[in-house]
């Protein structure tokens, strides 16, 4: 999985915020939206600046690439729903 980090460089300790999509190949307005948040995350907006400079993001655009890439509707590559491992994952 490919992770992004967005932030701005501070000596002082930041809290982390995690996002991710694409959790099952089918929510393709998943997409849409990450595409959005990140847009607005690197942007010059004032509130987009206040965020980097008080939190560290980490963004998975897609936790599910081989079930997307096969066309798999909810399963992983392996025919897994992910909503299922959470728990037990391998």
């Amino acid at each position: 999985m490919d992770m992004l980090t967005i932030t701005e460089p501070s000596e002082n300790k930041k809290k982390g915020v995690i996002i991710t999509a694409r959790v099952h190949p089918g929510e393709t307005n998943s997409s849409q939206i990450m595409h959005g948040v990140i847009k607005f995350l690197t942007s010059e907006h004032a509130d987009a600046e206040m965020l980097r400079k008080n939190f560290i993001f980490k963004i998975v655009p897609m936790v599910n690439v081989d079930g997307v890439v096969h066309g798999n509707y909810r399963c992983s590559l392996v025919g897994i729903d992910l909503n299922r491992v959470w728990k037990n994952p391998s």
